[in-house]
């Protein structure tokens, strides 16, 4: 009895010699060609990375200065009120989107007029709620003014429209 017992303390899961072989090649053989072969895909030519290429426009973006100057027109004449609303502001105030007060709607308007050209003109170019700053685009801070002028002058105010500063 105890020779039986005995026998059944030392079997393993490893019964035949294909089992044998199976255990050895799965535990030594194959990592080591995965291992060769992840050496040699590291060691291989060029891998370019994802959205990279070498044509001459994409290097030349990759590479571009990180600051420009921009040079305008001193002399040129200044921009009125409307074409100011037109090209800046109406793409919400036209509309009323994302809250902002409608051109003409002297409702809306009323209580930002009571605060003043100045508040009006600070909002306008440092931005209020949903709307960024206008300040510091294609308009001079001056212009951005004219356009309030005459947005609030639509709906209510009496604002006389800003002149171009001296030197300017």
């Amino acid at each position: 009895m105890s020779n039986q017992h005995h026998e059944e303390d030392h079997t393993g899961p490893i019964k035949t010699p294909k089992q044998l072989l199976l255990a050895v090649l799965y535990s030594f053989v194959l990592p080591v060609f995965i291992i060769i072969g992840l050496v040699a895909y590291v060691t291989s030519g060029n891998k370019p990375q994802a959205g990279s290429s070498n044509e001459p426009e994409a290097v030349a973006a990759r590479i571009q200065k990180v600051g420009s100057v921009e040079i305008k027109d001193a002399n040129r004449a200044a921009r009125s009120g409307e074409d100011v609303f037109k090209a800046q502001c109406s793409a919400c105030h036209a509309t009323g989107a994302a809250g902002a007060p409608k051109f003409g709607d002297a409702g809306a308007w009323g209580a930002r007029i009571g605060k003043g050209y100045d508040a009006l003109v600070t909002s306008a170019l440092k931005g209020k709620g949903a709307m960024g700053p206008q300040g510091g685009g294609d308009f001079e801070d001056f212009e951005i003014g004219r356009g309030v002028v005459y947005m609030a002058n639509a709906g209510g105010a009496k604002f006389t429209e800003p002149k171009k500063p001296e030197g300017k």
